[in-house]
């Protein structure tokens, strides 16, 4: 098979249409298509080698999950428990922490403060309309 060459047609995932589309090669590195162009959206983006992006998985969400999955069956959460990803451990707070601190005094006046000023129309003039 020969080396690919600028303008050459070839299939790649495309980030745009999150599907596999034709592209143009736009640029060669090595002898190996570096950028493409899809030719729907004309989009540029790195060369993928018709892969698609690993799906994005909310580590908060797979823990809920797998919290449920503990509470309705703890043999099966073991087997079907979706990975999570390394995070630094946050501890969990049981009770909120107590928080004290100097309430400031406030005067109130009897008075309520007066309203804003309205403010004034010009009444129009009344003329004949034109036809």
């Amino acid at each position: 098979m020969r080396e690919p060459r600028l303008g050459d047609d070839i299939d790649d995932f495309c980030v745009r249409c999150k599907r596999i589309m034709n592209h143009a090669i736009v640029s060669v590195l090595n002898g190996q298509p570096a950028k493409v162009r899809c030719r729907t959206c004309h989009s540029d983006h790195d060369y993928r080698h018709e892969q698609a992006p690993p799906p994005k998985v909310d580590a908060r969400k797979a823990a809920l999950f797998n919290e449920v999955l503990k509470k309705v069956n703890p043999d099966e959460a073991a087997k079907t428990a979706v990975e999570e990803p390394d995070l630094p451990e946050v501890p969990e707070l049981d009770e909120a922490p107590e928080v004290v601190e100097e309430a400031e005094v406030v005067e109130v006046a009897d008075d309520p403060p007066p309203p804003p000023p309205t403010p004034k129309t010009k009444a129009k003039a009344k003329t004949k309309g034109r036809k």
